[in-house]
């Protein structure tokens, strides 16, 4: 893919206002890069591709399809998955996106991070990578947040799940090598889902249909359910977020950072 030699991140002018805004091809970009008019062609090119990826007939989950066709999503390019400068950029857009109200709204709010490297990598880098990303943020937000008291931070427990600015998050991981048509896209991508949004789907008892329908259209697309699916509590969601067909006694390469005592500096001046 030719644009994958873009540079997709970009950094909005000073007098931005803060706070989601709403972007030209649909939905929602971070505020920093509300006004970067020479960025703008590179995000639409991910824009586009994305969009017509997850509306296509045959895309088995039918609540990415909702949230771009109701506009219910933000989404920002970064330069590097698991890159230093990527990793402040998407803190700051993911906390955005974590308080605004699109995520209160709507059943099917997410938040995608397409990054520009690596262009290739196999399914054992990518998860790497995934994790280290998913580590880094980690270590940002426990200065300012605790864990979402909800859920679990360690990988192991089946009621685990990663959490920023105190709120779970579901993790979708997507890469062009992914051996799962789902989740094989053009660039490394990210996609982070409130877990709130699967509690008031439970509540409303609309979520066993819409896994059902998700299933039965994953099955359609590849010829078998993904392997690593379970229900919430049932076994650790770490197994899910990379796509990859994990080993059984494969542990998520996570350790939940811990903040730094009263008084003491966190960059250990």
């Amino acid at each position: 893919m030719s644009s994958m030699s873009s540079n997709l991140s970009g950094t909005a002018p000073a007098e931005c206002e803060p706070g989601l805004q709403a972007a030209a091809q649909g939905g929602f970009l971070p505020s920093r890069l509300a006004g970067a008019n020479d960025r703008q062609a590179l995000i639409g090119e991910a824009h586009a591709e994305f969009r017509d990826f997850v509306t296509r007939q045959e895309f088995p989950c039918v609540g990415a399809r909702a949230a771009f066709n109701s506009g219910s999503y933000a989404l920002a390019g970064y330069d590097e998955l698991a890159g230093d400068a990527g990793t402040a950029d998407l803190a700051h857009d993911l906390l955005e996106f974590t308080q605004s109200d699109i995520r209160e709204a709507s059943e099917y709010a997410t938040f995608v991070a397409i990054f520009r490297q690596p262009e290739s990598c196999d399914e054992v880098e990518f998860e790497r990578r995934l994790w280290q990303q998913l580590s880094k943020l980690n270590k940002l937000d426990v200065e300012q947040f605790d864990y979402d008291p909800h859920v679990r931070s360690d990988p192991t427990d089946p009621q685990f799940s990663f959490s920023f600015a105190g709120q779970a998050l579901y993790v979708i991981g997507m890469h062009p090598n992914s051996s799962r048509e789902a989740r094989r896209f053009g660039w490394p991508t990210m996609v982070f889902n409130p877990h709130e949004q699967f509690e008031r789907l439970r509540a409303d008892g609309k979520w066993k249909r819409m896994q059902q329908t998700i299933r039965e259209r994953d099955v359609q697309l590849q010829g078998s359910i993904n392997p690593m699916l379970s229900d919430f509590g049932e076994a650790t969601e770490a197994r899910q977020y990379s796509g990859r067909a994990v080993e059984e006694n494969w542990r998520a390469p996570f350790e939940p950072a811990k903040p730094a005592p009263a008084g003491k500096c966190p960059f250990g001046h």
